[in-house]
């Protein structure tokens, strides 16, 4: 069926229709993601030229980090620009291609950390085969297969919506959702939305049972521990993980369990806020603070960059 609507671009309604809110909500969107983005790089680059940054839990947080600028960069800077040119049109091609990115790397990240909880699982339970079981060829191949995993998701989805038709071009929302767009089809969505709802559902729960059952094993190992001081040490290497995926999966509980109809796009909103912003600036922040050969690797960088600029 061809898309005969009238209807080729959105609006976007943003945050807020305040323009002194609307400054301050820029400022704050500026501030985090430039912080997230040298955040993430920081740790991107730290596990690239640091030789004892190359196992298998390092090379994943890379990964980790550029989703995380790659997640912020699809949603922030196309609304900071909406903002400072006070254009909230966005044309329907762009607005599917902004809602393939999001799930895209959204999706990645949820499968990518259910591969992190099982390295962890792997360091803790079979210390003395980790770097057999979890070799170089190994990791790639884990990491492929949450690229394509991610890939399998939207790709279905947003095939099918290419080809919906739509009565109103006003998106509730700062950034494209895939509800609101539902929202203002004048096809019949049903088959979609229970997809979407399907595919939702199975990536949530599949990653979390996952990360449920390494952390199952890794506690009951852990708890196993001769020593006060093994149990800590064991424990500081999970704790970082455990807080990003506390936020993440908090994040979206919070966002799906609404009070009612009426502060339902209230919520999403301000979840999505922090989601796309806060989340990606802090998880670099958790994770060097909360890693002694992180910490450590950053330490000996700035060391030699300060030495190499005296001389």
């Amino acid at each position: 069926m061809r898309n005969h609507s009238a209807v080729t671009t959105f609006i976007l309604l943003g945050l807020t229709d305040d323009p002194q809110l609307e400054i301050l909500v820029f400022i704050f969107l500026f501030i985090t993601y430039i912080l997230s983005v040298i955040g993430n790089l920081t740790i991107i680059s730290l596990t690239l030229v640091d030789s004892h940054l190359k196992t298998a839990m390092y090379f994943f947080l890379q990964n980790f980090s550029f989703l995380e600028i790659s997640f912020t960069t699809a949603c922030v800077p196309p609304y900071l620009y909406i903002i400072s040119s006070g254009d909230r049109t966005i044309t329907v091609k762009a607005c599917f291609s902004q809602i393939f990115f999001i799930v895209l790397f959204g999706a990645t990240e949820f499968f990518l950390l259910a591969v992190m909880s099982y390295d962890r699982y792997v360091a803790i339970c079979k210390p003395l085969h980790y770097v057999t079981i979890m070799s170089s060829r190994v990791c790639r191949d884990l990491i492929l297969c949450c690229w394509v995993s991610g890939l399998l998701i939207i790709i279905p989805l947003l095939g099918l919506s290419l080809h919906l038709e739509f009565y109103d071009s006003v998106i509730d929302h700062f950034y494209c959702d895939a509800s609101p767009i539902l929202k203002n089809s004048c096809s019949d969505t049903w088959f979609i939305e229970q997809l979407v709802v399907i595919c939702a559902v199975l990536t949530f729960i599949m990653t979390l049972v996952c990360i449920v059952l390494s952390y199952i094993y890794i506690i009951r190992t852990i708890l196993r521990l001769p020593s006060v001081q093994q149990r800590k040490k064991a424990f500081s290497t999970c704790s970082s993980h455990m807080i990003v995926v506390s936020m993440t999966y908090g994040s979206c509980i919070f966002m799906y369990v609404k009070p009612s109809a009426k502060d339902e796009v209230a919520i999403n909103k301000a979840v999505s806020l922090l989601t796309i912003s806060v989340a990606p600036m802090l998880n670099p922040f958790i994770y060097t603070l909360r890693n002694k050969q992180v910490k450590q690797s950053l330490r000996d960088v700035l060391k030699r960059f300060v030495f190499h600029s005296k001389k």
